[in-house]
């Protein structure tokens, strides 16, 4: 003898396997939305490395010019007034200044010595530019920072 079914139970035949379908669907674009997230998360701790890096570098190199006050002239290194990560003038040809730009060059992805800054204005007024190009980015980042050295 043959199970008989009823009208309203035929009509749901399948119906569990549609709502398990649905929610491994719901549960797998909570899953490529959470890796999404770890990707963007990444990128900006890295970003927020990268500026923390550039932000010791500059104030590093304003350090050693605030001990050697006296030769405050011969740190400028393309004080010229290009466009930001593009400055014009001439190189230092301070050893202090070289040894900070190889600094710059390990610490930072992309920073070359011809894209940093250091000017030095009227009053002692100290101005570094340190510039970066993150391996995923198409664009420059620059921390600029500025200080007055009393001589």
């Amino acid at each position: 003898m043959r199970p008989t079914t009823s009208p309203t139970s035929a009509k749901q035949q399948g119906s569990v396997l549609l709502e398990g379908l649905i929610a491994i669907l719901i549960f797998s674009m909570g899953i490529l939305a959470l890796v999404g997230l770890q990707a963007a998360a990444i990128k900006n701790s890295s970003d927020a490395k990268y500026r923390a890096d550039a932000s010791y570098l500059a104030n590093q190199i304003i350090g050693q010019m605030w001990a050697d006050r006296q030769n405050l002239g011969s740190y400028a290194h393309y004080p010229g007034a290009g466009a930001v990560c593009q400055p014009t003038g001439a190189a230092s040809a301070n050893a202090n200044v070289a040894s900070w730009l190889t600094d710059v060059g390990s610490a930072l992805p992309g920073a070359t010595a011809s894209s940093q800054q250091i000017a030095v204005g009227a009053n002692n007024l100290v101005t570094v530019t340190v510039c970066w190009k993150a391996p995923q980015d198409n664009t420059q980042h620059n921390f600029t920072t500025t200080a007055q050295i009393q001589g």
